[in-house]
């Protein structure tokens, strides 16, 4: 006699608040990033932390770093120009790493 008189339609309508609940805290839980809205300060890494990439070059500068990046793109190459505890270094994917060199120093 909870909800008058057919107490199944009662208990219904209340389990399914509860499966909305649970599948809030769920959803919550899996799709929560962790991240802070802050950003964090940038790691500056040796030039064998980078994965799958590779250097091409050693610029002296950001600027020059730049124009041989642009370069390598104009041929179809794909560069990137990071910031390394020696320097500025442009880094490319391994399988690239000759032509990209060739084509910097032409």
């Amino acid at each position: 006699m909870l909800g008058g008189i057919n107490n199944s339609l009662y208990l219904i309508s209340l389990s399914g608040f509860l499966v909305v609940a649970v599948m809030i805290l769920i959803l919550k839980w899996a799709f929560s990033s962790n991240n802070s809205v802050v950003e964090r300060d940038k790691k500056i890494g040796n030039e064998d932390e980078y994965g799958l990439l590779r250097v091409a070059h050693s610029p002296t500068n950001h600027i020059e770093g730049e124009m041989l990046r642009q370069k390598l793109l104009a041929v179809g190459i794909k560069a990137t120009l990071s910031q390394t505890k020696n320097g500025p270094k442009i880094m490319v994917f391994e399988k690239d790493l000759k032509i990209a060199k060739a084509t910097l120093n032409s």
